[in-house]
């Protein structure tokens, strides 16, 4: 069977199936906001920072919120797939429409080899001789069938995802509340609030070694925003996107910042070992049977949730960028079952390189993606702030109808999160192994801008800003 082919001028969410209801797209959002950056990074800023990292994720999720609240009413002003890289070309125009969509192109990539490799490290839990990089190709081709077959089985196989984790993740902090209470398990004789500030103080290692943290939080906030990019195929997006995004809060409060606090008031975040989930750790030390093995599993379903999330992005992103003409048109077309398939086969033959280097290199796999990943992450959110302080600029001067979903505190809330976003950059920059990651979007950003000039010289029309029905002056 033949698939579809677009129009040259449809618009970037026609033709795809408005297969997500609001269920679905309400644990999209949930499962956006806990990934392998808790469940195994956390780990390894737990080391660096002791329990002062409970304030970092609480400060991030503060911007984090900003982010989305900027985004929320950028998407009920026009509701697009592809959301954030299309406000980019309407506010910055057409380069930075098109910078922004490869860039969230490849953190979603380099964030599915990130997952890739998580999964190989929890299957090591229970099967220590199997390869990572068997693991890692195994689950690789098992989502992508998933995503090739419909958004609709994308979306209940990610909602199923999503209530494993955020099930798990509120039975890990009852039983962790039930031993401080309590004082069962063997963990029970050591818990303790006092541990959060008893050995060291809140501190340990210094302010600034917590501050160097918030490359890893930052990391572990990615795919909060992928709510925007499934508006295109929101059965209500008017409805579903202002309940997902106003329950952020919450979210970042509960998973993050609670879950932190009890297993860092139940072990002493001495014991925690960088390269092992503090999660699994933490059940381990309670001694409950096969606890340790259930909160592995559910680890395990959070990487698998995060890839499958990313191949669903990368292929939207890619049509988004062959519908403006800056990626080739084959991508525009979608399959039988309404699925841009040779987008989404393309990201996950890239994906395939974490596969490669978990075969070269499994020991920093993890460390090498994530820092890419985040700082891709970073000028995304640049990009939807940035766009958001024009938009109200655009709104205040008349030249724009006001969005139905306003943020708190306008424009302001979003210069603070821009403010907060270069700082968390100067940090990366400073960080002897992180600034490895600068240097790849460097040459990522030259390879861009040579595309882009190679773009313009055969297609001249694509440096025109898109005159959208919107841009016409209210009233």
């Amino acid at each position: 069977m033949t698939s579809p082919q677009v129009d040259q001028g449809a618009t970037p969410e026609e033709g795809y199936e408005r297969g997500l209801g609001s269920r679905q797209v309400q644990m999209i959002a949930i499962g956006g906001a806990i990934g392998v950056g808790l469940f195994l990074g956390a780990g390894a800023n737990i080391a660096k920072a002791g329990p002062s990292l409970i304030l970092m994720y609480a400060l991030a999720g503060v911007i984090i919120f900003f982010i989305m609240r900027a985004l929320g009413e950028l998407l009920l002003y026009r509701p697009v797939s592809g959301s954030f890289a299309e406000y980019s070309r309407e506010f910055l125009g057409p380069f930075f429409g098109y910078f922004t969509a490869w860039t969230y192109w490849l953190m979603w990539v380099v964030t599915g080899m990130a997952e890739l490799t998580a999964t190989a490290i929890y299957v090591n839990y229970w099967f220590p001789s199997v390869h990572r990089w068997v693991t890692a190709l195994v689950f690789l081709v098992i989502l992508f069938g998933v995503n090739l077959i419909s958004v609709k089985l994308f979306g209940e196989l990610e909602f199923w995802f999503s209530m494993v984790k955020v099930t798990a993740l509120i039975g890990m902090i009852v039983i962790g509340l039930g031993v401080l209470t309590f004082g069962f398990s063997s963990a029970g004789d050591t818990a303790a609030v006092s541990n959060l500030w008893a050995f060291d103080g809140f501190f340990p290692k210094g302010v600034g070694s917590s501050l160097m943290t918030l490359q890893g939080v930052m990391f572990a906030y990615l795919a909060v925003e992928l709510v925007g990019v499934t508006a295109g195929e929101s059965e209500d997006p008017e409805k579903t996107l202002p309940k997902a995004i106003n329950t952020l809060p919450w979210r970042i409060a509960l998973f993050y910042v609670g879950a932190l606090t009890v297993i860092l008031c139940v072990v002493r975040w001495t014991e925690f070992s960088p390269e092992v989930s503090p999660f699994v750790a933490a059940f381990a030390r309670i001694g409950i049977p096969a606890g340790a093995g259930i909160v592995n599993f559910v680890v395990l379903t959070a990487a698998l949730s995060s890839c499958n999330s990313g191949m669903y992005s990368t292929g939207r992103m890619l049509r988004t960028l062959a519908d403006n003409g800056e990626a080739p048109a084959a991508f525009r077309r979608l399959s039988a079952t309404r699925t841009p398939a040779l987008g989404i086969t393309v990201s996950v033959a890239f994906m395939g390189i974490g596969v490669l280097l978990n075969y070269v290199v499994p020991e920093k796999a993890f460390g090498y993606v994530t820092s890419v990943a985040t700082a891709a992450g970073i000028w995304t959110w640049l990009m939807i702030l940035v766009s958001h302080v024009l938009y109200r600029r655009a709104v205040k001067a008349g030249r724009l109808p006001a969005s139905s979903f306003p943020a708190p505190g306008g424009a302001v809330c979003s210069w603070i999160a821009i403010v907060f976003l270069l700082f968390v950059t100067c940090l990366i920059a400073y960080d002897r192994d992180a600034r490895t990651c600068l240097y790849v979007m460097a040459v990522w950003a030259l390879a861009l801008g040579i595309g882009w000039f190679v773009l313009k010289s055969r297609n001249p029309q694509i440096t025109r800003r898109p005159e959208e029905p919107a841009l016409e002056k209210v009233g």
